[in-house]
């Protein structure tokens, strides 16, 4: 079974030894050689990471990598098997191998990383507090106009509480192919329709937060088996300032990152 999962990063990192385990250096285009391999190659949009975040690595794959399954992680967050230590060595003995994969696609045909739940907020809530609910809406409209089949799995996702975020997912890689003709559609006309030139650095990612529900939308429509995979962090959170960032936007409205 050849499976690749790019290992989405910017700088020089730690990375798994296991040959499934591609690092792909985001945004590549015109940065130094971090010597891992680059999304500026071939067809790709690697200039438009700023505003595209990892998936411009996924833009890559999709149009240059050939293998039967795919997936992306982050340079410090992967799919694992439950660990209750924080020590970093254990978590790095608990990131998922080829093997453990190979027998989850025995029974499954998407891996996911468990949901996030906002308890208070729906995701279009969410999503409006923390960002330009302009941008959402529009998507939303975009989305009617050019796969209306799909106005009914948007409206569903936007109304619950739970969310899979990270762009993380493992899946088979004709699947992927579709999954990225049917996202990039909806993200390139997005981005002929809004104007970002005044968005600070954090919300100029703008596609990338809007993919993270449109993925989640995508799944909702495909039905497809998913299994849910705890995902390790490789760095201390800092749940404190988190919470206090998501109170501030909750109760001003106003987007303070993270």
């Amino acid at each position: 079974m050849d499976i690749k999962i790019l290992v989405a990063t910017h700088k020089q990192y730690w990375m798994p030894e296991d040959k499934i385990y591609l690092p792909i250096h985001v945004g590549c285009a015109g940065k130094a050689d971090l010597g891992y391999l680059g999304d500026d190659t071939g067809d790709n949009i690697s200039a438009k990471n700023a505003n595209y975040c990892e998936l411009t690595g996924l833009y890559w794959a999709w149009k240059n990598l050939k293998c039967d399954y795919i997936g992306l992680c982050h340079y410090r967050r992967y799919f694992a098997h439950a660990v209750s230590s924080n020590d970093v060595e254990k978590k790095k003995l608990a990131i998922l191998q080829q093997a453990d994969y190979e027998k989850l696609f025995q029974q499954h045909d998407v891996i996911l990383p468990k949901q996030r739940n906002y308890f208070i907020e729906t995701v279009r809530s969410q999503y409006e507090h923390a960002h330009n609910k302009n941008d959402l809406a529009i998507t939303e409209q975009i989305v009617a106009k050019l796969y209306p089949e799909y106005s009914e799995a948007f409206s569903k996702v936007m109304g619950r509480t739970k969310l899979h975020i990270f762009n993380m997912f493992v899946m088979k890689k004709e699947k992927f192919d579709e999954y990225c003709q049917w996202l990039f559609t909806i993200l390139f006309e997005l981005e002929k329709r809004i104007d970002i030139s005044n968005y600070n650095q954090y919300e100029s990612r703008v596609f990338g937060f809007i993919s993270e529900r449109l993925f989640n939308v995508w799944l909702e429509k495909q039905a497809l088996n998913t299994k849910e995979i705890d995902v390790v962090f490789l760095e201390k959170i800092d749940w404190f300032d988190k919470g206090i960032k998501f109170l501030r936007r909750k109760i001003c409205n106003k987007n303070f990152g993270g």
